[in-house]
């Protein structure tokens, strides 16, 4: 176990349960703990999603979600709330960027 995986793990708790992909989301968790340790408190839910779309685009999946962030329908949007909360509170634990712990 790395950092990164440590980091991907506080993420997962803190997410609601029935947010989290059915599927092995491992590699999308560490995908956010990338962008709690780089981005921190500042974490959008464009960057969420991004981060989405990379691992669904190296799994070989397609889905319809996968187009810029703007292009989605707002409700479509709001779905990335959550991940963007967790992430935000993890950071704020751990002093990352953005969270006035680590300045």
């Amino acid at each position: 176990m790395t950092y990164l995986s440590d980091v991907a793990d506080e993420i997962k708790r803190e997410l609601p349960p029935d947010v989290v992909p059915s599927e092995d989301a491992g590699d999308l968790m560490l995908l956010y703990a990338v962008l709690c340790l780089a981005v921190g408190h500042a974490v959008t839910a464009e960057n969420v999603h991004d981060a989405w779309t990379a691992w669904m685009t190296a799994r070989g999946q397609e889905h319809d979600s996968m187009v810029p962030f703007g292009d989605l329908a707002p409700d479509v949007q709001l779905e990335d709330e959550p991940f963007v909360l967790a992430i935000r509170r993890v950071a704020d634990r751990l002093g990352a960027p953005g969270s006035g712990r680590a300045e």
